[in-house]
């Protein structure tokens, strides 16, 4: 098993989706459910909604490290959308972007 691509706090390496998830975090919880194959809009929506909030987010979040290859619990998840909320959908957003530096090799 792997590890996160970029750490919890390396939000800065990416200003623009940052700031987006600031402004808008409900946006980004979408994005990353729908790069899980999940329903964008309902997962966007459950993002702002309390306890269901941290529910989806968290399920997502183990959807993320799943598909990646990532070492990592439930409970450790949990954590950290309860507390670092913001950090952690830039961190899953950058996971699912790639290295910055990847290109794609031309025939």
């Amino acid at each position: 098993m792997g590890e996160w691509s970029n750490g919890l706090f390396g939000c800065f390496s990416n200003i623009g989706l940052c700031l987006i998830t600031y402004v808008a975090p409900c946006y980004v919880a979408g994005k990353n459910a729908e790069k899980n194959g999940e329903d964008c809009l309902l997962y966007g929506l459950f993002s702002v909604l309390g306890c269901v909030g941290l529910w989806s987010m968290t399920k997502i979040r183990g959807q993320t490290r799943a598909a990646k290859g990532i070492d990592g619990t439930y409970t450790n998840d949990l954590l950290m959308i309860l507390f670092c909320t913001l950090c952690a959908l830039v961190q899953e957003a950058q996971e699912w972007e790639g290295p910055a530096s990847a290109s794609i090799a031309r025939e």
